[in-house]
């Protein structure tokens, strides 16, 4: 029977009954009262001075790690290596960075590397967004070399060291890494990146719209890059520090990067600056 009496998009609801006391779901995120604050700050809140952007991202970071499968993770990882044998020698070889700013500043003035060193320098940041240590299982590597590698797939993709140019290489990893790990293994190791992403997006969108279309734009940018390339997370930038980025670029596989020009729409946006 037809019912007349209820919005047309709303039929079809069926009420599921619990005997739970408390919120529960077939989700684990939505089953996280951390994750839902998470969201909810983050994606709704205005930029200011009290807490920086980048704090977003680092308690993500921690309330993933309690979320995540990671049993799951490492057995998808496993099975992954068996058909894929690059994917294989990346984990085997288990290479980490172990560079210094001065090293990186020793490079040719225009490369990589002397690129990436002068705003480490200039800016007095520090190297490691990821503090080193001896990764346990594959996802740990994983992560490790993802932190290790952030700020110069900033410079390989073409997004600027602000804060709406953090779309570029959120969105090249996106599009990215499904193309060369299973469905399943590659939702759950880009779960960071897709909650990272979309703040930045809603939040533009719903407080500075007047930088909106440069947040498409670099989103899109960082799209192409990752439809394009080759497995951007296992890109070994150190080989190419002395090389000019068009020469690093291709010597890695990185294909249809352009340089997006967010820094003055990140301006607009990012009242704390």
């Amino acid at each position: 029977m037809q019912d007349n009496d209820t919005p047309y998009l709303m039929r079809g609801i069926k009420p599921v009954e619990t005997a739970s006391s408390t919120l529960v779901s077939s989700s684990p995120y939505l089953n996280n009262p951390r994750l839902r604050e998470w969201i909810a700050t983050a994606y709704l809140r205005r930029s200011a001075k009290d807490r920086p952007t980048s704090a977003d991202a680092y308690e993500l970071h921690l309330i993933l790690r309690d979320i995540l499968d990671l049993d799951r993770i490492e057995a998808l990882f496993t099975a992954q290596r068996k058909k894929s044998p690059e994917l294989d020698r990346w984990f085997s070889e288990g290479f980490s960075s172990t560079f210094t700013v001065d090293e990186l500043l020793a490079c040719p003035e225009g490369s990589l590397g002397h690129i990436f060193g002068r705003y480490l320098a200039d800016n007095a940041f520090q190297i490691d967004i990821v503090p080193r240590f001896e990764p346990k299982t594959q996802f740990e590597y994983y992560a490790l070399r993802s932190g290790q590698t952030h700020d110069l797939e900033h410079i390989v993709t073409g997004g600027n060291f602000d804060i709406l140019g953090e779309l570029v290489p959120y969105y090249a990893r996106l599009t990215n890494v499904p193309r060369f790990l299973d469905a399943e293994l590659a939702g759950l190791v880009n779960a960071n990146q897709l909650l990272g992403a979309h703040r930045l997006v809603t939040r533009t969108g719903l407080h500075y719209p007047q930088s909106f279309l440069c947040a498409m734009e670099a989103a899109q940018a960082g799209m192409q890059v990752g439809l394009q390339s080759g497995p951007i997370f296992m890109a070994k930038y150190e080989d190419v520090f002395h090389l000019p980025v068009p020469e690093a670029r291709a010597a890695l596989g990185i294909k249809g990067a352009v340089n997006v020009d967010t820094a003055a729409a990140s301006l607009q946006w990012d009242e704390y600056a």
